[in-house]
Formats: C-alpha cells, structure tokens, sequence
C-alpha cells in the first residue's frame, strides 16, 4: 500500500506518474542520479502536461555541468558579476516606478513593472534585443501553455529559431554577454553543439523572465491582501529577504488552481529501483512535488500561513543539489530590490480591484497573470 508520501496518480496529460511530495523525499531524488530528464523512448514517455517541456527532454543543468559550460555559468551568476550588477537592476526599477508614478491611476502593475523589469534584467545579461521583448514575450507564453500542445511546440519552435540566428550572429559578432560566451564555447568545444546552446540560451531566457514575472505579481498579491505584512517590510528593510524567501516558498512555476496535487518536476527513472518503499521501473515517471514538499510542517511550522518573519525556510523552489538554479542570486536581487522600493516609493499602494477579480494563469507552467494587476496608492 502506497502511502501519502510517494503515491501512484494520473498526471493531468492522462498518464501514470509516480508522485513525491514529501519534503525529505522530493530533495533526495533532486539530487539522486537514479533519475533524470532524459528517456529513452521519448515519444512513449509519460508526459506531466501538453506542454512541450512536459515530458522529457535534455536537461539543461546537465548541460552546463560539463566543464566550459559550468565555467561560463558561474562566472556569469558569480557574486561578483551579480554585485556589479545590482546598480543596474536599482537603475531598472527606479525608471519603472518614475513611469508607473506618471501614469494615470489605476496602473497595471504587470505591464509596468512585472514582465519590463525581468526581461530587461535576463536581456541584458544573455544579450537578448530587448527591442524583441514582445516577441519573444508572445512565443514564451506559447512555449509553457500546459493545454494545447500545438501552440506550445509552435512557441517553442519559434523561440530555438529566434535564439539559433541570434547565437550565430553573437558568433561573428561576439559582444559583452553570457550568449557571446556560450557562443564561443560551441566554437571551440566540438563536444557542445550549436543545439545545446541554443536550448540552454532558450531555458536560461524563459526562467530568467516568465518565473520572476509570475513571483512579482504573486508576491504582490500576497503582500497587498495582508496589509500588516506589508507595514512590516515598509517599517523594517531587513525583512525584505526573508520576505522574498516567504514569496519563493509558496510561489512556485506551477499551476495554482490546486493542481499540486497531480503535477510537480518531471524526472525519468534510468533504472529499477527501490524508493521508500516503492519500486520504479527504469523508464517511469516521478514528478517531485516542490509545492506540496515547501508546505511540509516539520521545515515550515503554519505552512499555509504567509509571514514575511519567518525565519529558517529552506525552501526547494530553486531546486537543489546539482539541479540547483543557477540564476538564484539574480532572481533574489530583483525581487529584494524592487518590493523595497515599492513598498517605500508608493506607501499606500492597493490593489484596485478585488482580489477575487484577478484571473490566474493557470494553462501556463510559470502561472501568475494573464491580464493585469490594478494598484492604486
């Protein structure tokens, strides 16, 4: 008898899925080499959702484990590159907000500042044409929706086009950006090919701008509808990191209409064996569930509760181990800085409409808003 921690389920794609939620269990198997985002037959395999990250595919953490490319990703993420990089992102925001505070109220807090801020951030870094950003915005969207497979490969088709002719240009043209480096690695590693890179360059630009995007306006959400959290933050600026861990543990890139209960990180057995009492067979499913396991009450005491003093909170939403997010420190960067500033910059700031009003982005991995979030100050 399968008990709660590790439970046979049927993904919302219509396969069989192992499904692990406990929080000790989810971060063993992050790390457990037993399983990973490649199969075998990858057309038989179990799929998560229709999306066309869904089911397997190369994993592009492995990808930049091998030696250049683990070089280039730490230097890129480096404390040193991201402390160089943390006036630029101030200069960022402060712009945002001097237009967000021209404009007439209500403002969409997600067109001025959830989805510019992010994709300005990663566009800078990778060497994106920030000029592209509604472009790439549109296919990204596709990319993640979790319903119609179609559109999804149609905007993940897109997105390697549009990366491939930019990672060739970057090769005649190199600049000062981490694409010209990978660039250049594919150049001279005949063991990385021009495909990886642009799968990677693909990845690092969806997490870099769709995830940040989805934590703003839910993090907002959160902070706008618990006044007395949010007065905590505005009286005492040392909250703001723990805060934003709060915002991280329990806003994860997945479905938020209570799908956590049948969806989670998909891994590949690539070998029978046995896991707390279950055996999988090479080829099967596991999606770890990171938004059951940061509900864990033994880690996080009030779980379901919001509280930005919370004090330990060692949440998995970056990962862990070897599939641990390498673009963490940008993403808490951005997230520390601006809910500081708005916060300080507009000290009445409301939600314009309901909270009930707000519509999720639920077809889409990444979740957030399809629409906008009204704020009034």
């Amino acid at each position: 008898m399968v008990g709660t921690a590790i439970r046979r389920v049927t993904t919302p794609a219509g396969d069989f899925a192992w499904l692990v939620t406990n929080y000790d269990d989810v971060k063993a198997l992050l790390s457990d080499p037993r399983v990973d985002l490649s199969h075998a037959a990858p057309e038989r395999a179990a799929r998560v959702s229709r999306s066309a990250f869904g089911g397997p595919m190369g994993d592009p953490t492995e990808l930049a484990a091998q030696v250049p490319m683990r070089r280039l990703v730490a230097s890129a993420f480096s404390a040193r590159r991201m402390a160089s990089l943390r006036p630029r992102v101030r200069e960022m925001i402060t712009g945002s907000l001097d237009a967000m505070a021209d404009h007439a109220q209500p403002v969409d807090l997600h067109e001025a500042v959830s989805f510019p801020l992010p994709a300005l951030v990663i566009c800078e870094l990778l060497g994106v044409p920030y000029a592209d950003r509604e472009d790439f915005r549109r296919w990204s969207d596709d990319a993640v929706n979790t319903i119609d497979t179609a559109r999804s490969q149609a905007g993940l088709t897109r997105l390697r086009v549009y990366m491939r002719t930019l990672v060739e240009r970057k090769k005649s043209h190199p600049d000062d950006d981490l694409i010209s480096d990978l660039a250049a690695v594919a150049t001279a590693d005949p063991e990385l090919t021009v495909d990886d890179i642009v799968m990677f360059s693909v990845v690092l630009l969806l997490a870099g701008y769709e995830t940040t995007m989805a934590a703003i306006d839910r993090g907002m959400i959160l902070l706008l509808t618990r006044p007395e959290q949010a007065d905590a933050l505005r009286h005492d600026p040392e909250l703001v990191a723990p805060a934003v861990e709060e915002i991280l543990r329990k806003l994860l890139p997945t479905p938020a209409s209570g799908a956590e209960q049948t969806i989670g990180l998909p891994r590949y057995a690539n070998t029978d064996f046995t896991f707390d009492g279950v055996t999988i067979h090479t080829g099967e499913l596991a999606m770890l569930g990171l938004r059951v396991a940061n509900l864990d009450e033994k880690l996080f005491p009030e779980p379901t509760r919001f509280d930005v003093h919370r004090g330990c909170n060692p949440h998995l939403t970056f990962g862990h181990g070897p599939h641990f997010c390498p673009g963490a420190s940008l993403a808490r960067i951005e997230l520390r800085t601006l809910f500081s500033a708005l916060l300080d910059r507009f000290p009445t700031l409301r939600l314009a409409v309901p909270v009930e009003s707000l519509r999720g982005r639920d077809e889409l991995l990444t979740g957030g808003l399809v629409a906008e979030l009204p704020v009034m100050w």
